[in-house]
């Protein structure tokens, strides 16, 4: 069983990987314009007047929790393998 959440429920500083956004077409060509598309690496940094701070293959982005309740993170552990 995979321990699928929304990406503003994992913890700061938790590695992730991107395995679904439940969004339209329009967000999800957003996303991958930014480098977070399916199966990238994700890390939240923190949270920040209403934006959610994370790093992307060492790019830091600031994302609207709107937009980040909609990236569905898997955790993973620092080898690559899924927790849980």
């Amino acid at each position: 069983m995979t321990s699928r959440m929304p990406l503003t429920m994992s913890p700061p500083g938790q590695t992730c990987r991107i395995c679904d956004v439940c969004a339209g077409r329009g967000l999800k060509r957003r996303l991958v314009e930014l480098g977070l598309t399916h199966n990238s690496i994700i890390q939240p940094i923190g949270c920040s007047r209403g934006c959610l701070l994370v790093s992307v293959n060492g790019t830091r982005f600031a994302l609207g929790r709107g937009m980040a309740t909609k990236i569905m993170v898997e955790p993973v552990c620092e080898g690559g393998a899924q927790i849980g």
